[in-house]
């Protein structure tokens, strides 16, 4: 996707409005990536992934600027300095951070950023940028369901799928800090409600106010 996607098919409402930051967060193992992979496939919805800044080597399945954007620690520190990232964390070691210009860029187009990040850099983004943020997070139908998920995935070890589910009950208990919480019970329902949620925030009022009011202004001149 770039800057040169058209809106065919959208209102004057919808096409003259700022557009917003989308956020999924999930345990791991509840289809937050699987979600994030099917919306950015259908180019219908024209989201835009932003893509985060890493201070860790790049493996070699990776490319700069697709995966992450790979920088030096003192870039980053830079960076952060400079209050150039809209969240950023460290984990095991390496420094994750995502830039805030690409994504302004986007969002002064009238397009979304869809954001794929845990509840810590929801919260550092939604204390940035609170008018632009909507938030979903994504539930496991049940604990079991959530191993069974982890294991057939077959990446990881008995004490890491463990320590995976730990960490799920302590970022569950985080649902109340989001907009939209959905259950994840059949993946294409809850794909249909991320949809229906997306489309629903496109035409809230206050985020399409200027466009509204100039086409009330055209509306009653004539």
């Amino acid at each position: 996707m770039n800057a040169t996607t058209t809106h065919q098919g959208l209102t004057p409402i919808e096409t003259g409005r700022r557009g917003l930051m989308l956020i999924l967060s999930s345990p791991s193992g509840a289809g937050k990536t699987t979600l994030t992979r099917m919306l950015l496939q259908d180019k219908s919805i024209d989201l835009t992934l932003s893509v985060s800044s890493t201070t860790r080597e790049r493996r070699s399945s990776e490319v700069d600027g697709i995966h992450y954007h790979f920088i030096l620690r003192d870039q980053f520190d830079r960076m952060r300095g400079a209050d150039e990232f809209l969240e950023w964390a460290e984990v095991h070691g390496n420094f994750y951070g995502s830039p805030r210009a690409p994504v302004e860029a986007v969002l002064g187009q009238g397009r979304d950023v869809l954001f794929d990040i845990d509840y810590q850099g929801t919260q550092q983004v939604r204390r940035k940028a609170p008018d632009d943020v909507v938030t979903i997070f994504i539930l496991p139908p049940t604990m079991k369901e959530l191993r069974a998920r982890l294991e057939r995935r077959a990446e990881d070890s008995a004490e890491t799928i463990a320590k995976r589910i730990t960490n799920a009950r302590h970022e569950i208990q985080r649902w109340t800090d989001y907009d939209y919480v959905l259950v994840n019970d059949d993946l294409q329902r809850t794909y249909r409600q991320v949809l229906t949620i997306l489309n629903a925030e496109r035409l809230r009022r206050a985020r399409a106010q200027t466009a509204i009011t100039g086409f009330v202004d055209k509306l009653l001149a004539e």
